[in-house]
């Protein structure tokens, strides 16, 4: 199955991104801006139609929603940022579509800190292979 890269280089981000969030328990704010810059590259090589809206709006989408699962301590602050950049790659519709699959990885996540006696979790694996699962269903 051939996937286009406006689709696998934001899997790429997100799994730097996971690792990184496993690793140091933080991810870097570059990396929700690649996800934002190939948003933007994407369209201006072709990968994508050259449609404007939906990436703003799903960079609006994935910010409002970040931060407010921040303001609750839901997320943490590079998560939420992560998303920002995944709604500007995905516009709103992929967005809506990716996040159950993230908030089902996230609870799967969060069960299995919780019987490890972990009483915090780190979200970018949940972000990456959520968006992973969404991709080929």
């Amino acid at each position: 199955m051939f996937v286009s890269p406006a689709l696998w280089v934001p899997a790429l981000i997100l799994f730097v991104a996971a690792g990184w969030d496993i690793a140091k328990r933080e991810i870097p704010d570059a990396l929700p801006l690649a996800l934002i810059a190939w948003a933007v590259i994407s369209r201006l090589a072709g990968f994508q139609e050259q449609v404007w809206l939906p990436p703003l709006l799903g960079l609006g989408l994935g910010f409002v929603l970040g931060l407010v699962l921040f303001s609750f301590g839901w997320l943490g602050g590079g998560d939420g940022k992560l998303l920002a950049g995944l709604g500007a790659c995905l516009g709103p519709l992929g967005l809506a579509v990716t996040l159950p699959w993230m908030a089902l990885f996230g609870g799967v996540l969060a069960l299995w800190a919780r019987r490890r006696g972990h009483s915090e979790l780190v979200y970018g694996p949940a972000i990456a292979l959520g968006y992973a699962v969404a991709l080929v269903v």
